[in-house]
C-alpha cells in the first residue's frame, strides 16, 4: 500500500473512532446518565483501543521483517557461495535487491536473478500478512473499546495513563539514543588506541595520518598526535568567543535595562535571525569575504595573513555564537527581580552602577552558563572551519596563520570510501570521542555554576 493511501487510511480510522466514542458517550449523557470522565476522553480511549494495537504490530514487523527476508534468502543462496564470508554475503544481498529493484546490474545477475524473485515473493507475502494482521488487530481493538465505554468507565484515567507511558517512552529513547552514539563512537576509539598509543595521540604534536598501502611509499607509517588539532580547535574558538561575549552580553544588557520596549520588540528577533542562518552561509561568507578581506587588509599594512587563518574563521564564528549569548544573556537578566533594580535606585545608585553592582552579580550564573554553553557550540561548529580553515596541521598560536580543527580532520578523514579497519579511519572516532568529552565537560561545568550561585528571589 502507497505511503499516502496509508497515512490517508489511519486519519480516517482515528476520526472515526473518535466521535464513535465521543458519541456513544454522549448518549449515555443525554439518557441521564453520570460520566465518569468528559466525551472526548472516551473518543480517546476508542483511538486508543483501535489504532495503538496495529500500529505496535506494524513498528515491530517493520524492524524485523527486513532481517527476517534476508537470513532466509541468504540460506536459500547456491552451494558456490557458501564459503563467502559475512561481509560478502551482506554484498551478495545487496545484488539480489539491485537486482529486484532493477537499478543496476550484477556480475552474478545470472545466479542472483530467481533470488531477486524470490525476494519480491516473499515482500509481497510480508506486506499482505502485516496489513492482514493489522486490519484485524484494528478491528478487534475497535469492538473492545466500543465495548467498554460505559457511564463508570475511568477513560480519563486510561488516557491519562498511557500519556504517561509515552512520555516515559520518549525519554527512554533519548537517553538509549545518547548511551548508543557514545558507545559506538567509544568502541571505534577503543580500536584505533588498540593500533595506536594514547599517549602518542594526545601529547603528540605531528598530525599526519595519511598511511600509504606499500612500504616504500612516503608516509608509510602515519603520524597521530593530536594537538596541532587541539591547539588550532582551541585558537579558533578564544577567537570567536573574544567577538561573540562583548557583542552579545551588552546587546542583552541594552536590550534588557536601556531599550524601549517597541525597540526591542523589533530588535531582538532580528538579533536572533542571525541563529537561523544556515552554517554554510556562513562558511561562504568567511571563504568569500572575510578572508580576502583580512589578506588585502594584512598586505596593505606589510603583514602576511593566510587565505585560510584562524581569524576568518573564528571572526565568522563569532558573529555566529551572538544570538547565543545575546538571547541567554538577555533572559537571565530580564530574570532578576525589579525589587533589586528599584531598591538600588531608592540607595541613590545610578543606572550604570546598578547593572555592574546588582544585576550583573544577580545575573552572573546564568551568564556564565550561556557563555560555557556558547563555547561547546564553538568546538563542535564543522562547516565554517570546513570551508574557512585550513587542512594542514600546524602547531601554533598565530591567528593570522593557517590552522586547521578537529572537526575539520574528523571530516577530511571519513570523506569517500574509507577501510573501517585502518587507523586512519579509526582516528576521526577518537577525534569525535576527544571532542564529546570536551563538550561535555564545558556543559556540566555550566550546569555546576548555575546551580551553585543560583539566587532564589521571593
Amino acid at each position: 500500500m502507497p505511503t499516502n493511501s496509508l497515512i490517508t487510511t489511519a486519519l480516517v480510522l482515528i476520526l472515526l473512532f473518535y466521535f464513535a466514542g465521543q458519541k456513544k458517550a454522549l448518549n449515555f449523557r443525554y439518557k441521564g446518565a453520570s460520566l465518569h470522565s468528559l466525551p472526548n476522553y472516551h473518543g480517546s480511549w476508542m483511538i486508543i483501543a483501535g489504532i495503538l494495537p496495529a500500529l505496535t504490530l506494524l513498528v515491530i514487523w517493520s524492524l524485523i521483517d527486513d532481517s527476517i527476508i534476508r537470513s532466509m534468502l541468504l540460506s536459500e543462496l547456491p552451494s558456490l557461495f557458501n564459503n563467502h564470508s559475512g561481509p560478502q554475503k551482506n554484498l551478495l544481498y545487496n545484488e539480489i535487491l539491485n537486482i529486484a529493484q532493477g537499478r543496476l546490474g550484477s556480475p552474478n545477475e545470472d545466479i542472483l536473478t530467481p533470488l531477486a524473485s524470490r525476494y519480491a515473493q516473499l515482500n509481497e507475502l510480508s506486506l499482505m500478512f502485516k496489513f492482514s494482521l493489522a486490519s484485524v488487530l484494528t478491528l478487534s481493538g475497535m469492538i473492545y473499546g466500543w465495548r467498554t465505554i460505559s457511564p463508570d468507565f475511568r477513560a480519563r484515567n486510561t488516557f491519562e495513563g498511557l500519556v504517561k507511558w509515552v512520555l516515559l517512552a520518549c525519554a527512554s529513547f533519548a537517553i538509549l539514543t545518547t548511551v548508543g552514539i557514545v558507545f559506538s563512537v567509544l568502541f571505534e576509539s577503543l580500536r584505533f588506541f588498540d593500533q595506536v598509543s594514547f599517549f602518542e595521540f594526545v601529547f603528540g604534536t605531528h598530525w599526519s595520518p595519511q598511511i600509504a598501502i606499500r612500504e616504500d611509499q612516503v608516509g608509510s607509517s602515519g603520524a597521530f598526535g593530536a594537538v596541532p588539532l587541539f591547539v588550532g580547535t582551541l585558537l579558533v574558538s578564544v577567537i570567536a568567543m573574544s567577538v561573540a561575549v562583548p557583542i552579545g552580553l551588552m546587546s542583552a544588557i541594552y536590550l534588557s535595562e536601556y531599550a524601549t520596549p517597541k525597540f526591542r520588540t523589533y530588535a531582538k528577533p532580528l538579533l536572533e535571525i542571525l541563529a537561523g542562518i544556515p552554517t554554510v552561509v556562513y562558511g561562504f561568507f568567511a571563504a568569500i569575504t572575510v578572508a580576502p578581506m583580512l589578506r588585502d587588509f594584512g598586505d596593505s599594512i606589510g603583514m602576511s595573513v593566510a587565505s585560510e587563518s584562524a581569524m576568518a574563521a573564528g571572526l565568522v564564528m563569532g558573529i555566529m555564537i551572538i544570538p547565543f549569548v545575546s538571547s541567554l544573556s538577555d533572559d537571565v537578566i530580564n530574570a532578576v527581580p525589579q525589587s533589586l533594580r528599584d531598591g538600588s535606585f531608592a540607595l541613590g545608585a545610578t543606572h550604570s552602577e546598578t547593572i555592574l553592582k546588582v544585576i550583573l552579580p544577580a545575573a552572573l550564573p546564568g551568564i556564565v552558563g550561556a557563555i560555557l554553553l556558547a563555547i561547546s557550540r564553538a568546538i563542535g561548529e564543522t562547516m565554517i572551519v570546513v570551508m574557512a580553515a585550513g587542512l594542514s596541521a600546524n602547531l601554533t598560536f598565530n591567528p593570522l596563520e593557517t590552522v586547521t580543527t578537529v572537526t575539520v580532520q574528523i571530516v577530511t578523514l571519513l570523506v569517500g570510501d574509507q577501510e573501517f579497519d585502518s587507523p586512519k579511519t579509526l582516528a576521526a572516532f577518537a577525534l569525535g570521542l576527544m571532542l564529546f568529552v570536551t563538550t561535555l565537560c564545558l556543559n556540566v561545568i555550566a550546569l555546576y555554576v548555575v546551580r551553585k550561585y543560583r539566587e532564589q528571589y521571593d
